[in-house]
């Protein structure tokens, strides 16, 4: 028998709060993140908003000379993970670091170090470019910040898979502990894709929502005038254990990381398969490796991108996965609070999912004002939903075809 993985400490650094108490208050109030762009002079692109992570001060969780050897999103990652071990009350002293590893993504890696590099090179030339560009560039160099802060010596390397990233990472760090690897891994992804080079590159693959006009119900999943994703930034951590070890330190458990399913469409550069062919094995995949049916999910946090293609796909493929239970089951899309996270999307979705199984509540699904015929599932318009969770899906799914499906269990304690 599998051993069990147990969630004993989270943190989050999203565009609707900094912390995981914050976040998880703007999700279920329906509060949106988006807003006019300040990182860069967005005039002459297509969007002019995005959902950007407000007021940041990485020394409030590192000190200054750290901060300045990151790049912004390992500044976010590290953030995260920094209120995810204070939150698992580690007593360092008593652990094994041998034992404790790290599996971290990033989708995109250093785009602020990279835009602001080559500006420099173009200007100065070459030898101006600083020491410190590969690794702050590098999306790998997120573990290597955690470990050496905390001085874990377990597994440690990064994952990248677009928008699947962090899933994938989650996964990845739940197998290492059933196969005896590590007694406790830090995982998760972080995202600071905000820059001049990378709004221009999914405006001109025509994925961003334009509707500069009212940024805050741009993100609108599921709705029949939905017109792309809103970009967004920032970070979520979890610390997971096996059952044994966290039982035997008296860890507080916030629920069970207990099934992944992996999967390849082998379609398409960016669109997903026809019926989201992928996604439906993904899910399948995931409710066999954790041990449940269709019917004992009470929850999915879709994908829900709030673009034309996607939206419609999951819906079909949730409709062939779940039968007659994806009537039943509460859906939602966070994204369309705060806004779509690209590589850290997985991670601080599922914390969406941790916080429903704990709290009796399914946030919503906000923007949504005109049912689209083709989407007809309950996707908790507008308002949370005070539901009992036992067991929930996140899904995520990638440019490339990369799709990720996790699931996750109320523990009591």
């Amino acid at each position: 028998m599998a051993k069990r993985v147990f969630i004993t400490g989270i943190g989050a650094i999203s565009p609707i709060g900094h912390g995981t108490g914050p976040t998880w208050e703007a999700m279920i109030h329906g509060e949106s993140g988006a807003g006019p762009i300040t990182r860069f002079d967005s005039s002459e692109h297509r969007t002019h908003f995005a959902c950007e992570v407000k007021d940041f001060d990485p020394t409030v969780y590192m000190d200054r000379k750290d901060a300045k050897r990151m790049d912004l999103f390992a500044q976010f990652a590290m953030a995260s993970a920094v209120e995810a071990v204070e939150q698992a009350s580690i007593d360092f002293d008593s652990v094994d670091p041998d034992r404790i590893g790290v599996v971290y993504g990033s989708g995109m890696g250093g785009m602020m170090i990279y835009e602001q590099s080559w500006q420099k090179l173009e200007k100065s030339g070459p030898s101006r470019i600083s020491p410190l560009f590969i690794p702050m560039l590098i999306g790998d160099i997120i573990p290597g910040h955690i470990s050496m802060r905390y001085n874990f010596k377990g597994p440690n390397y990064g994952v990248q898979s677009a928008c699947a990233t962090s899933s994938h990472a989650l996964g990845l760090a739940m197998m290492h502990l059933r196969a005896g690897d590590a007694d406790m891994m830090v995982t998760g992804g972080s995202e600071a894709p905000l820059t001049r080079l990378g709004a221009a590159g999914f405006n001109s693959a025509r994925t961003l929502s334009t509707r500069n006009e009212d940024p805050l119900a741009a993100s609108r999943p599921f709705d029949k005038g939905r017109d792309g994703f809103v970009m967004a930034e920032g970070a979520a951590t979890f610390v997971l254990e096996t059952e044994e070890h966290a039982r035997a330190r008296g860890a507080t458990i916030f629920g069970e990381l207990a099934g992944y399913g992996f999967t390849g469409d082998a379609h398409h550069l960016t669109a997903p398969a026809p019926d989201h062919e992928g996604a439906q094995r993904s899910m399948r995949i995931a409710m066999k490796n954790a041990g449940v049916e269709p019917s004992d999910v009470d929850y999915i946090n879709a994908h829900g991108t709030s673009t034309e293609l996607n939206d419609l796909n999951e819906t079909i493929a949730i409709k062939k996965v779940f039968g007659d239970h994806a009537r039943v089951a509460s859906i939602s899309s966070t994204k369309s609070m705060t806004g779509h996270m690209l590589g850290a999307a997985g991670a601080i979705e599922l914390f969406a999912c941790v916080m429903a199984l704990r709290e009796g509540v399914i946030p919503p699904t906000i923007n949504y004002e005109t049912p689209d015929p083709q989407c007809d599932l309950d996707y908790t318009p507008n308002t949370a939903v005070k539901r009992e969770v036992k067991i929930a899906m996140s899904n995520t799914f990638g440019f490339g075809g990369h799709n990720a499906s996790l699931i996750v269990k109320r523990v009591n304690n």
